[in-house]
């Protein structure tokens, strides 16, 4: 029996809270065994996670209200309206409309790679940014299927879902480098030296070494699968709004074959993208993961909705590997 998309929503919204919840678990574990390590007392362990987390939602707060600005302008894009860009901007307002959220800012990039992402902390301060290329080289439903993607993540929230994740994923890399670089110039050696030292304290020391090297690792693994899964949410959302998963399938295809470089992307702003826009024969593309779940496996999800075969053969093969 084909999913249907609805079943395809809930299931990614259950994923991606999880996976949020364990990088904010995985976090607090980490302030509280460096807070342990160091003061040696379970009031001085909640000391230091307190701290942690205060800077840390300092730090989403900043990006919270200038996140989206800066991710604009670094890639270049520039406000169009009714005059400039008649099309996409019909095709943006009916997609608003579908999705039930305000009409957002629209922005052009002046790349003739084809892509999109959306940007904003709520469906109120919303943009969506469109490079030439996409306008260009996609037919009218493949460019409402690839709007009613970049909407669904207005609707969702993903960007503020995704910039709470990213936001932490920072953080635990910062508290953990802070952490390895105080025991490296001497912060624990007088506790080895301290033959009356406190037994707990010295395993939670090891502990605390062990999660700081792996938990900015782990923490990241989880942004990625987070993402991939708000990237499904998206394209089963984007069938919804657009009753047509064909348009959003083609365009898939298209973009991920095209073999134009984005050059304003990069590894910070990557994920955003609606498929990811460093191209594997880049030699930026040096990571051992992806961003984005692979292409023929988000069509083959799409094509599950209409209860179509995976796609299988020659048409596999040219978009196998491609991510």
């Amino acid at each position: 029996m084909a999913e249907t998309f609805y079943s395809q929503i809930a299931a990614n919204r259950r994923n991606s809270l999880f996976l949020s919840l364990a990088v904010m678990a995985l976090f607090g574990l980490l302030g509280f065994a460096i807070g342990y390590a160091i003061s040696g007392s379970s009031s001085g362990a909640i000391v230091v996670m307190a701290i942690a987390i205060a800077l840390g939602g300092l730090a989403a707060a900043g990006s919270y209200f200038g996140g989206d600005a800066l991710v604009l302008s670094v890639s270049g894009a520039k406000e169009v309206d009714e005059t400039s860009a008649p099309q996409l901007l019909n095709v943006v307002r009916e997609m608003a409309v579908a999705a039930n959220v305000p009409m957002p800012k629209v922005y052009v990039i002046d790349d003739t790679a084809p892509n999109a992402f959306a940007t904003g902390r709520d469906p109120q301060h919303a943009s969506v940014a469109i490079t030439s290329g996409l306008l260009e080289k996609l037919d009218r439903e493949e460019l409402q299927g690839v709007m009613g993607h970049e909407l669904s993540h207005v609707r969702n929230f993903d960007i503020r879902f995704a910039l709470i994740v990213g936001v932490l994923v920072g953080s635990i890399a910062l508290l953990a480098d802070f952490f390895l670089r105080f025991t490296f110039w001497g912060g624990g050696r007088s506790r080895d030296n301290d033959r009356g030292g406190n037994g707990l304290q010295a395993i939670m020391f090891v502990v605390a070494i062990v999660l700081s090297i792996l938990a900015p690792i782990a923490a990241r693994l989880v942004q990625l699968a987070v993402n991939r899964q708000r990237e499904y949410l998206a394209d089963a959302s984007s069938v919804q709004l657009t009753r047509n998963p064909y348009g959003i399938e083609r365009a898939l295809a298209k973009i991920s074959e095209d073999q134009e470089v984005l050059e304003v992307a990069n590894r910070a702003t990557q994920h955003m993208y609606f498929t990811n826009p460093i191209k594997k024969f880049e030699q930026r593309a040096s990571g051992l993961f992806s961003t984005h779940p692979p292409t023929l496996d988000r069509i083959n999800r799409l094509r599950e909705l209409t209860g179509d075969k995976p796609l299988e053969g020659q048409e596999a093969a040219e978009l196998q590997g491609l991510d």
